[in-house]
């Protein structure tokens, strides 16, 4: 008897929850049915693939290097089932994709709004993610294309530059320092109170960085997890903010205000997984997003 691919998803499953009757619940099939298919699996490759110990299942070394193998076959089967399915014009198709979450505040709206007026056949999947999710995701193939910045990147991860994402102190009507001539020194800012996005923005630890490099500690009166409410809060309090130039300029009522030295700029960057299969959906966004970098009057392509 060979292995079916039935017997490799039943495998991963049992291997991610460590536990059979969990697995057998998400396959939705029997728990004795389960154990014997695995047995099966075990018996057609000729080695213990998982070890028992009580309620909890591990795979064994043996079963480590048939899981990888398996998650690469299943993988591939599913580009290849994608690829059969493309439709070269476009008339239909599906994307995935995710951006880190300071993008859905100016990026992401009019990307896919231009990209959904010219292909509305196309279902999207758009999420917001950190970029370490991102890049595994990629890589796991449950994402074609992502958004986020440049730096080190996961092996197998292709980065394509788009535009050089700027960042300035921000404040609203009520900020004493609105209006106030030239660069600000980033010296001065320890008498100013700040609203600043939470530490799970790769954002904010930019910010911190640059802070921390010139011995600046700020006072920070308030933390977010979301950029509307950063916004929102920041345009009605005597409160200071950074976030990227881009954000600014799409809200009247907030006002960006250069510092010296300036914050570091970051490129942005589209990521994909190299030497996989990329549908035309996906080939198709990404040269919509390069093009809408080129365009852009607000943003400079690196």
């Amino acid at each position: 008897m060979k292995p079916e691919l039935r017997h490799l998803r039943y495998l991963l499953a049992v291997a991610e929850h460590a536990n059979f009757t969990r697995a057998a619940e998400e396959l939705r099939i029997a728990q004795p049915t389960l154990s014997q298919q695995i047995k099966q699996l075990e018996k057609a490759v000729g080695v213990q693939l998982l070890e028992r110990t009580g309620r909890t299942v591990r795979l064994t070394d043996a079963g480590s290097t048939y899981a990888h193998y398996a998650r690469r076959a299943l993988r591939n089967l599913a580009a290849g089932e994608r690829a059969v399915l493309d439709v070269r014009d476009l008339s239909r198709g599906h994307l995935r994709l995710a951006v880190t979450p300071t993008f859905t505040a100016y990026l992401t709206g009019p990307l896919v709004a231009d990209f959904h007026t010219r292909h509305p056949g196309i279902t999207l999947d758009v999420r917001e993610s950190t970029q370490d999710r991102i890049e595994a995701d990629l890589l796991a193939d449950r994402l074609d294309l992502g958004i986020a910045f440049s730096g080190a990147h996961l092996p197998g991860i292709e980065a394509t530059a788009l535009f050089t994402e700027a960042l300035s102190l921000v404040v609203g009507p009520q900020h004493p320092d609105l209006g106030a001539p030239g660069p600000l020194p980033v010296t001065d800012l320890e008498e100013r109170q700040f609203a600043l996005l939470s530490g799970d923005f790769a954002t904010r630890r930019h910010i911190d960085q640059h802070f921390a490099d010139h011995h600046v500690r700020l006072r920070i009166a308030l933390e977010a997890n979301s950029i509307n409410a950063l916004t929102e809060i920041v345009a009605r309090a005597p409160l200071a903010t950074v976030l990227p130039d881009a954000i600014a300029h799409d809200h009247a009522h907030l006002t960006p205000i250069p510092l010296t030295p300036a914050l570091p700029s970051r490129t942005v960057t589209l990521l994909r997984r190299e030497s996989t299969y990329q549908s035309a959906a996906a080939r198709a966004f990404a040269h919509q997003a390069v093009e809408w970098a080129q365009a852009c009057s607000v943003l400079t392509r690196p």
